[in-house]
């Protein structure tokens, strides 16, 4: 939807924005509002992870695409950020007899990038905090908040409560947000929660004589039919090697000897490249993570507060698409803002409007993903298929488009195309990383 832009409001300047979460869209968040004047006030219920020597949460390394970096760009982050990413051209695809298939992400010269998720959170709160008008509050733990006054209770990390009063809540707070749990009280409020069977498992690919020991430009995949490895490269020449396998498959390993036979069946190549020893020690460092798809609606409540990000609508991490999707959110209640002139009452309904089938389509996406991912860049047929539509596309770029190339590379609605070719999509076109 295009929405148009105004200057900033004066009225603004007098109301207090809570953004509860200071991971990747509550940082971006606080940059949003703080750029038009609000004042804001982030609350974070770990400590800084700036200063941390510890970062506790997930690691998985993520895919910056193009709606994702639209969203930096408004507010001057993106060449900060892609400057401390490796663009990703292709997929190299890694068969158990050792070759290597590469599959292009889309036309020449399109890409996505591998960042690191605590760096680029490091620097978020580090430009959110260039703001005069906002405050970042650690160690800050939400106890309670009222849907009728917007107050909020948190509890410190000297064990004292602080209680907390603003005009606007955004809940930033993940896939198990303390901030939805009221909405959990309302009337027809929808909600949704599902794990998929199978869980991740992260290790480390060291440098090998000072270099990457793959090609760096590439998101390499292991398909393996029902469980896959990933690995996506960093700027310390490592890459991050991520397991994805059932969780009853995970309890079948139990000792290094049974790590190593495992990879020797399934990643041989992958053996010299992480090394035996450190395969045997890093598979049992921490058990294997679960993975969780939330969707809900409304992502608002009256003109209190609203929902963003994983806290809003977690996805599986198969479409590429969950924190790219994290940010249009802050793009997209920014662009609405300035169409109905901050007006709380009205912008919130709207934002639900818009986002709530786009978000949907994403997760669906991401979770029919997993399988095209893991076998079906196995078929012939598959790959068939991706050159003619990359083909086709390069001849009519305005008549044919990928649907991995509308999600990645142009911010448009996904919903009309989802709705209308939601069977086909999930054969066909379910292209993620």
């Amino acid at each position: 939807m295009d929405y148009s832009t105004n200057d900033s409001k004066s009225t603004s300047k007098k109301k207090v924005v809570a953004v509860v979460g200071g991971g990747l869209v509550g940082a971006l968040n606080a940059c949003y509002f703080a750029k038009r004047g609000f004042q804001v006030e982030v609350f974070e219920s770990r400590e800084d992870i700036r200063q941390a020597k510890i970062v506790k949460g997930r690691s998985i390394n993520l895919a910056l695409s193009h709606r994702g970096r639209q969203a930096l760009k408004q507010v001057g982050m993106e060449d900060t950020i892609v400057s401390k990413g490796i663009p990703m051209h292709s997929r190299m695809i890694h068969s158990l007899n050792g070759t290597q298939s590469p599959i292009p992400y889309g036309k020449k010269g399109q890409y996505i990038l591998s960042v690191d998720r605590a760096n680029l959170n490091k620097e978020l709160l580090s430009a959110a905090e260039t703001y005069s008008n906002t405050k970042l509050n650690f160690a800050h733990k939400l106890l309670n908040w009222s849907t009728e006054t917007g107050a909020m209770t948190f509890l410190r990390a000297d064990g004292a409560k602080e209680e907390i009063q603003a005009d606007l809540i955004v809940g930033c707070d993940g896939a198990f947000s303390a901030i939805r749990k009221q909405f959990l009280r309302q009337s027809r409020f929808n909600f949704s929660q599902t794990y998929i069977p199978h869980g991740y498992l992260e290790l480390t690919m060291p440098p090998i004589n000072g270099e990457f020991a793959m090609k760096p430009n590439y998101l390499h995949i292991w398909p393996r039919n029902t469980f896959m490895m990933i690995a996506l490269p960093n700027l310390d020449k490592t890459f991050t090697c991520t397991l994805f396998m059932p969780f009853d498959e995970f309890e079948n390993v139990t000792t290094g000897d049974q790590v190593i036979e495992f990879f020797q069946k399934y990643f041989p190549d992958a053996i010299p490249l992480i090394g035996a020893d450190a395969l045997k020690r890093d598979y049992f460092c921490l058990p294997a993570q679960a993975m969780v798809s939330v969707k809900c609606s409304p992502y608002h409540l009256s003109d209190k507060c609203v929902l963003m990000g994983d806290a809003a609508h977690a996805v599986v991490p198969f479409y590429g698409q969950g924190m790219n999707a994290g940010f249009e959110d802050c793009l997209v209640f920014n662009e609405i803002m300035d169409q109905l002139n901050e007006d709380f009452s009205a912008v919130l309904p709207e934002y639900t409007r818009v986002r709530v089938p786009d978000d949907h389509a994403i997760a669906d996406l991401a979770m029919y993903n997993y399988v095209e991912m893991r076998s079906h860049v196995n078929s012939k047929w598959f790959l068939f298929r991706k050159y003619v539509d990359n083909f086709l596309h390069i001849i009519m770029p305005r008549t044919i488009i990928p649907l991995y190339t509308m999600a990645s590379f142009f911010v448009i609605h996904l919903t009309p195309i989802y709705s209308t070719f939601n069977m086909i999509l999930s054969l066909y076109y379910c292209e993620g990383f």
